[in-house]
């Protein structure tokens, strides 16, 4: 079992910047893939950006060059460092976990409680 705590939300104004947080307990050897989902109102969730425990790093097209993942595997922590924030990224930051990057993305194996993001213009 593994347990997720996302850190680093918070107000921002448009073109700010952020830097959430994500430290995982447990058993974490098993965890190969992790990621930061998004949630915005009246919207589903989408995955923003994966990495694997090697370093290969996937984003959806609406936040690439603006935002970037990160892992420091002595850490077991997962960033997202996230630039030129847009009032379209407002939305609840979801960190996830899975034994594998396919697995990640269709149906994760760990969820952090989230933490709220909010872009003003």
């Amino acid at each position: 079992q593994v347990q997720l705590v996302e850190s680093g939300g918070g107000l921002v104004q448009a073109g700010g910047s952020l830097r959430l947080s994500c430290a995982a307990s447990g058993s974490w050897f098993s965890i190969n893939a992790m990621g930061w989902y998004r949630q915005a109102p009246g919207k589903q969730r989408e995955l923003v950006a994966d990495i694997t425990r090697s370093g290969s790093t996937n984003y959806v097209d609406s936040v690439k060059g603006r935002f970037t993942i990160s892992r420091d595997n002595a850490k077991n922590t997962v960033y997202l460092q996230m630039n030129s924030l847009e009032p379209e990224d407002t939305a609840v930051y979801y960190c996830a976990a899975s034994i594998s990057v396919d697995l990640l993305r269709s149906n994760p194996r760990s969820w952090g409680q989230g933490t709220q993001v909010t872009v003003s213009s």
